[in-house]
């Protein structure tokens, strides 16, 4: 009798130790489920955005991840620099005016190359000819999976002359550094070690 009763109150110890070893993970479940609730929801909430409408309402709005905008933005960069450098009117204050603002986008390197193409009378050239310059970027290549970002960009130069049209082949190469945004350089970008890798005539069509 004695021997059954010990039997007994080792059954119970046993239940005791299951039913709280149950307990503690059913907690431990729920404290776990709960935490990554309450995280999962104040990240959906961190991507919202409330805008006061002209005082009156309030408008939501979605917020998109950098990380997912920043490739679009290097690319609009690169694009917004080459538009600016390269497009070409026979006026010389609208050409030192692009220029001007083309820089804001670059570090010293393409500086440079600008004063090596004023030097060799170049825009002297474009001015006196009454030549019009404009470029078509088709692509733009960007490694992001190093840095500073390495980048090569082909585009297509069209230069128009009173007799002729003349398509130019151009590629370009660049690094792109992370900076601060400001009013000239919106998407928080700068070139540096910028180079023309190759540029030359495709054809020529007689007007």
């Amino acid at each position: 009798m004695e021997f059954k009763s010990l039997k007994n109150i080792e059954s119970s110890f046993r239940q005791i130790r299951f039913f709280t070893f149950a307990f503690i993970c059913l907690c431990a479940g729920v404290t776990i489920f709960a935490v990554w609730n309450s995280y999962t929801f104040a990240e959906k909430q961190r991507e919202k955005i409330y805008v006061l409408d002209n005082g009156k309402s309030l408008m939501l709005a979605l917020s998109q991840d950098l990380a997912q905008s920043r490739p679009v933005e290097a690319r609009e960069h690169i694009k917004r620099f080459h538009e600016l450098f390269f497009t070409l009117a026979p006026d010389k204050e609208a050409i030192t005016d692009n220029v001007q603002r083309a820089l804001f986008l670059s570090d010293k390197s393409a500086y440079i190359y600008y004063k090596d193409l004023a030097e060799k009378g170049y825009f002297n050239r474009i001015i006196s000819a009454c030549i019009n310059q404009k470029i078509d970027v088709d692509s733009v290549v960007c490694n992001f999976n190093q840095y500073p970002y390495p980048v090569v960009t082909y585009a297509r130069q069209i230069i128009i002359r009173e007799s002729s049209i003349t398509e130019r082949k151009l590629i370009t190469r660049c690094n792109l550094l992370n900076t601060v945004r400001s009013d000239n350089n919106p998407q928080g970008f700068m070139i540096e070690r910028f180079e023309v890798v190759d540029n030359k005539d495709i054809k020529t069509i007689k007007r």
